[in-house]
């Protein structure tokens, strides 16, 4: 890779892993900011389901954005914002302004999110797309599975502020740097796809919060309900519109038709949901079952979540000899033997020594998924749509995301409970089978990409694939 590459790579990947991270750092600092802001139990979900909210509904409407007025600038705002953000929840002088806080940033990751991949796409030359995916894929999957940890040590150590203060002068020195080493491009649409953008957003801001407000509120609530028939009903008159009436349509439909895309985003969704529902209940397994402190429980969680780190990056090598698609079969495959042992091993109350093996499995499965995916994503598409495609990948695993922590929790609330260490065991045994069953099914979708789909040329692509995009001059706006 050449020297702009590079720093393409480490500049979005850095972005990334903020994004991720904010998913659930703030997960095992709750108590601390009960006891700091106060509020109801309510307010606390609230100020983890605010950024997952507003970062999973308008990832598409970012990715839009950066095709229409620019991806870099567009990139650029979006750190601005999340880094904003970030700033105003570690001053927040109450649980209402956190929570608003904690929605900025997910604007903001929103935004940015998308258009790194694309960023990255335009960046790196075609023959090391792999391996710069594999780096960048790998790095995202870190932030999402030590969000708990990294939220713990630094409420223990420090405060909770803490969590949102790192953000700062991270995006701080981000913003200069991404302004002098990346590339502006855009996509070919010049104009904005309103009243498409507008379903798309409603229907998964009815879905997400549908999804999100199940286990609290209940799932025959009123709110729970019409947001959830609601958001169906927005979605589907999404994808009537856009194949009937948009002339300049934000995600051609046509793009389903490709085998590989539809494939790999059925994965995507499928092993988040079970990723990271799994990752929700095994870090209060940790703490709740075995006595250990939140610190504590992140670090016996590395065998699992520190994986990436040193798999990913080889996986992405392969991805250029091999193709994505039997990496990353095996990988889901892996994840659901995984999370079947842990099952199994919670059930006859086997000690942690015993755990390591199965939990660095899960590690390698979850590594060798994160690193192809994105390659074939981009791969199935034109230059001219990966943005756009970008931005679907990524709602799909925010959508995943909340959907596996909504219904894991509901099995295990169904089976078991937090009124001991026996019945949280009861109820977590039959969760992590379902969130197996969940991987293993994004497996058998992962089967059906093209073989040898994904890989650094086009004609490495399967029949009736569309190509490999080509590389794309990265010139300075």
């Amino acid at each position: 890779m050449n020297r702009q590459a590079v720093w393409t790579l480490v500049v979005v990947s850095v972005a990334s892993f903020m994004a991720g991270l904010d998913n659930l750092v703030v997960t095992t600092a709750l108590p601390a900011i009960r006891a700091d802001l106060g509020g109801a139990l309510a307010d606390l979900e609230w100020t983890v389901s605010a950024y997952t909210l507003t970062f999973a509904v308008l990832l598409m409407f970012g990715a839009a954005l950066g095709d229409r007025f620019g991806r870099r600038r567009m990139f650029l705002g979006g750190l601005a914002v999340f880094t904003l953000g970030s700033a105003s929840a570690a001053l927040a002088p109450s649980m209402g302004t956190l929570i608003a806080a904690r929605a900025v940033q997910g604007v903001g990751a929103a935004v940015m999110m998308p258009l790194t991949l694309t960023l990255l796409t335009v960046a790196v030359p075609a023959a090391k797309r792999g391996t710069a995916f594999g780096i960048w894929s790998g790095v995202s999957g870190l932030a999402v599975a030590t969000g708990p940890l990294i939220g713990g040590s630094l409420t223990e150590h420090f405060s909770w502020q803490w969590i949102f203060w790192v953000n700062v002068p991270v995006g701080l020195l981000l913003l200069p740097l991404a302004r002098a080493v990346l590339g502006e491009s855009r996509g070919e649409n010049p104009r904005l796809d309103l009243p498409g953008t507008l379903l798309v957003s409603g229907g998964l801001f009815g879905l997400v919060l549908g999804l999100v407000r199940g286990n609290p509120d209940g799932w025959t609530a009123p709110l729970v309900l019409v947001s959830l028939i609601g958001g169906a009903l927005l979605l589907a008159a999404f994808v009537g519109y856009e194949v009937r009436f948009a002339k300049r349509p934000m995600l051609p439909m046509r793009l389903f038709r490709s085998r590989a895309f539809s494939a790999v985003n059925a994965a995507s969704l499928l092993m988040f949901l079970g990723m990271f529902g799994s990752i929700f209940l095994i870090s209060q397994y940790f703490q709740g079952v075995n006595g250990y402190t939140a610190e504590q429980a992140g670090v016996r969680m590395l065998p699992w979540t520190a994986m990436p780190l040193l798999v990913a990056p080889v996986a992405g090598l392969l991805t250029d000899r091999i193709g994505g698609r039997p990496i990353v079969v095996t990988g889901l495959v892996l994840q659901a033997l995984g999370l079947l042992g842990l099952a199994l091993l919670a059930d006859h109350s086997a000690g942690y020594g015993q755990q390591v093996p199965v939990l660095m499995v899960c590690g390698i499965g979850m590594s060798l998924y994160f690193a192809p995916t994105a390659n074939l994503v981009m791969a199935s598409v034109r230059p001219a749509e990966q943005g756009i495609a970008s931005g679907a990948n990524n709602a799909m695993r925010e959508v995943g995301g909340a959907l596996g922590v909504a219904v894991l929790s509901a099995v295990f609330s169904a089976r078991g409970g937090y009124g001991s260490t026996g019945a949280f065991t009861d109820g977590l045994v039959p969760a992590m089978v379902v969130g197996a069953l969940a991987v293993g099914a994004g497996a058998v979708a992962a089967a059906l990409v093209p073989r040898r789909y994904g890989m650094r040329t086009a004609e490495a692509a399967g029949p009736g694939s569309a190509p490999a995009p080509a590389p794309v001059p990265a010139g300075r706006a």
